[in-house]
């Protein structure tokens, strides 16, 4: 399957290194299955640093033997995790990659409502229901990158 990264580089070998902390799914390389997601991504670091956007494709195979977690929808269990890591969990270090639905800024704007304690469970969870779903998957070892992931070419996004 292909895979898109969203960068301000062309990324042939990737790596886990340059990753941020607290983030949803923990400290890994992210890819999305959505071209225009990782379009977005790569537009909005590329403006923040004046810099080319640059959206990175690569296959994405063999992976089934791996330890994944997967979310299939913006539930509890997807809620807690995302909390979690966010908050400096290192939950996510009990596998090799976690795929799922992506807390952006609008999502987490619903999130922190039930981080902060002014909306419990049920409703923060009733309110996800109206955010737009994408995905991401976050690899989490050196080891699933380097054995599933193929860099496969790069190309500039100029627009949106």
């Amino acid at each position: 399957m292909l895979v898109y990264h969203g960068s301000t580089l062309e990324i042939l070998n990737p790596d886990i290194l340059h990753s941020k902390r607290f983030v949803d799914f923990g400290i890994g390389f992210y890819v999305t299955s959505f071209a225009i997601q990782a379009e977005k991504w790569a537009y909005r670091k590329a403006m923040r640093k004046s810099l080319p956007a640059i959206v990175n494709v690569y296959e994405f195979n063999n992976y089934e033997n791996f330890n994944i977690k997967k979310f299939d929808r913006m539930d509890e269990d997807w809620l807690n995790f995302v909390c979690d890591c966010r908050n400096g969990s290192e939950t996510y270090k009990a596998y090799d990659a976690v795929i799922g639905n992506i807390a952006d800024d609008d999502v987490f704007k619903c999130v922190n409502m039930y981080i902060d304690g002014i909306w419990d469970i049920s409703r923060t969870l009733q309110e996800l229901k109206y955010y737009k779903k994408n995905d991401q998957i976050a690899l989490l070892t050196q080891k699933i990158i380097d054995e599933t992931l193929s860099f496969v070419n790069s190309y500039k996004v100029t627009s949106l």
